[in-house]
């Protein structure tokens, strides 16, 4: 919140919206008070913004309509389902370009070409990209309304990407054994909490949407399977 920024002295200050693992978005306004809290503190406002583009509701607000007073992250990994081809871009005030282009030159001069290409023909394929974010919507809707049924209740639904970030406390005080157990006992690979929140994770898990319809139906099967253990 703008008061951490300001209460503490900060370097940078880097947010995700949407977010992994929750989905959470900020609107607007908040990005706003958060921007305007790290100028005043010369705090170096980072935008990741690798979730745009997979939003339902709500359109997601990227920090450069805000100010251009920032730096915003991105890539094709996610709307544009290019996840292995290693390509993204990075958007940084003028008086910073410089400093970039001598990592980009240390680090990895340029993108492989061949993602280069790649990226060009995806910027062609926006029709079946949304349609992608179509069966998103669908299967985030689906596991709205069964993951109370199998006893997984605790969440918010996400405002983008695709996840729902579950609270599991009431069957597990270790998220990592819980999720092992599943993938051992009926084969559906889930993410343990601790891999985002050292504190809190352990009683958390991520479930992923980005799949088929007819795969997460298969999964919810197997899922309420397991989970049918603890409604005896």
């Amino acid at each position: 919140v703008p008061t951490d920024v300001i209460n503490n002295k900060l370097d940078g200050l880097l947010v995700a919206s949407p977010a992994n693992p929750t989905g959470s978005m900020l609107n607007r306004d908040e990005l706003e008070k958060l921007m305007e809290a790290c100028k005043k503190k010369e705090t170096a406002f980072i935008s990741d913004e690798i979730y745009h583009g997979i939003e339902y509701e709500t359109r997601a607000v990227s920090a450069l309509e805000v100010s251009d007073d920032c730096f915003v992250i991105n890539s094709f990994s996610k709307y544009f389902s290019m996840t292995g081809w290693r390509l993204g871009w990075i958007v940084v005030p003028n008086k910073h370009i410089r400093q970039f282009e001598r990592l980009a030159q240390n680090m990895f001069i340029c993108a492989p070409h061949i993602s280069q290409i790649a990226a060009l023909g995806a910027l062609d394929s926006y029709h079946e990209l949304n349609q992608n974010v179509e069966t998103y919507k669908t299967n985030r809707a689906m596991l709205a309304e069964q993951l109370p049924k199998l006893g997984l209740a605790n969440f918010a639904p996400p405002d983008g990407a695709f996840y729902f970030y579950v609270d599991v406390s009431e069957y597990t005080d270790n998220s990592v054994n819980f999720a092992n157990d599943i993938l051992d006992q009926v084969s559906v690979a889930v993410t343990p909490g601790i891999d985002f929140d050292p504190d809190r994770g352990l009683k958390t898990i991520r479930l992923s949407y980005a799949c088929s319809t007819p795969d997460l139906k298969e999964g919810l099967r197997r899922l309420n399977n397991f989970m049918s253990k603890y409604r005896l």
